[in-house]
């Protein structure tokens, strides 16, 4: 699990001082792409870290420090109802994003889980609806001049409206031609390439495509291994 660090007050349902965890794999990528590698392998088994909507809201939680310094949107507590729609809203965008980026990437995964569940049209028309949040300009007679976002519902379901957002700007900008799926062996995840010569969305998956290889080689090569 990805630990989120220490909170000074209420996160998105969360208690003064709670601990944050979310057991997705968080590796400093665009948040959209975060939200794509909500669904990951452990151990040979597909995981949903949205898998219900305390798990969603964890996640939302665990990249609020972050939400906060990009775009000045700090998700504050849900009751119950409000729990639930964030949830359902994070789920819908995440399943339209691993859609929409699996197209994009030419994605060659054939993994049943790595199959995204909307069509592309149902994809597009669910992004398209959540994208709902623009920017505004805050220019204070005695302060600095800032930029705030607005969007429907509250703070937190802005800060998913925010989210896809980023990712219509993601998909339709320079950098949709870096969006990469790992070709690890049994990883989900995607990733921006940084540089021309990354491959994978992490050393470990690196490692493990690297070892891959190698057992590939010898064993199409007749080298027995040793």
């Amino acid at each position: 699990m990805t630990n989120a660090g220490h909170q000074e007050d209420d996160g998105v349902g969360g208690v003064v001082g709670e601990e944050v965890t979310t057991s997705a794999v968080l590796l400093g990528e665009p948040l959209p792409i975060e939200l794509m590698n909500t669904v990951s392998v452990d151990g040979g088994r597909t995981r949903d870290a949205l898998a219900d909507d305390t798990d969603a809201t964890d996640w939302l939680r665990a990249v609020s420090g972050r939400l906060e310094a990009e775009t000045g949107i700090r998700p504050g507590p849900l009751d119950a109802e409000g729990i639930r729609t964030v949830a359902r809203s994070l789920r819908a965008l995440r399943d339209a994003l691993r859609r929409l980026a699996s197209e994009t990437t030419g994605d060659p995964r054939s993994s049943p889980a790595s199959v995204p569940k909307p069509d592309r049209q149902k994809a597009i028309s669910t992004l398209n609806a959540l994208a709902r949040a623009w920017p505004e300009l805050r220019w204070p007679a005695d302060g600095p001049i800032s930029r705030v976002y607005r969007g429907d519902g509250g703070e937190a379901q802005l800060a998913v409206q925010v989210i896809a957002r980023q990712a219509v700007e993601l998909l339709t900008g320079p950098d949709r031609d870096h969006l990469r799926p790992c070709l690890a062996p049994n990883c989900l995840l995607f990733f921006a390439d940084s540089h021309a010569r990354r491959e994978w969305c992490s050393p470990v998956c690196g490692n493990r495509a690297r070892v891959a290889r190698h057992y590939r080689r010898h064993h199409t090569s007749g080298v027995p291994l040793r």
